[in-house]
């Protein structure tokens, strides 16, 4: 089942509570609601987590705890989905998120210069801020959305699947050995 795959790799609450720095908010991450891993929670979890990381904004993973918090859905999924935007792809993931809300905003692409500098997004934070903001929630939400059906499916095809192979083996178990002859 994809429980066990996420089990795997999710750390135990139990675990996080010790650690210093996260001791002002072990209430929260003990709370065992958050820590299920159903099919509900798990898409949940990806829709928050897809959605806090595509948002220019800084503390992101704050915005994923509240809203795993908020929708009583899986926590460190929520949370770990946040470093899809990296130091290494933000820069990218951000300036297509720029491009394509300069599309739905149907305003001109300003080009990255050939070295960019915080002196050149500062003088053009004005020009490039509407547009990185639509299309980064365009993004978000879309990416969000996606993933939730995604993981759904995911879910509900290996269940399906898992269901299958067990009425075979109990048809296989069943069957005599008279049958064989």
């Amino acid at each position: 089942m994809p429980r066990r795959f996420f089990q795997r790799y999710l750390p135990h609450p139990d675990t996080l509570k010790r650690k210093r720095s996260l001791r002002f908010v072990s209430h929260l991450i003990g709370n065992p609601s958050l820590w299920v891993l159903s099919r509900r929670s798990v898409a949940n979890a990806f829709m928050i987590g897809l959605f806090s990381a595509l948002l220019p904004i800084p503390f992101q993973m704050v915005v994923a705890a509240f809203g795993a918090w908020l929708l009583r859905c899986n926590l460190p999924l929520s949370v770990g989905l946040v470093w899809i935007t990296n130091p290494l792809t933000m820069p990218l993931i951000f300036y297509g998120n720029y491009r394509i809300g300069a599309w739905l905003l149907n305003t001109p692409v300003r080009e990255a210069p050939t070295q960019l500098s915080t002196h050149w997004i500062a003088e053009k934070m004005i020009d490039i801020l509407p547009a990185l903001v639509m299309g980064s929630l365009t993004t978000a939400i879309v990416a969000g959305l996606v993933g939730n059906l995604i993981i759904r499916l995911i879910w509900r095809w290996h269940v399906s699947r898992s269901w299958r192979r067990r009425r075979l083996k109990r048809r296989h178990a069943q069957r005599s050995p008279a049958d064989d002859y």
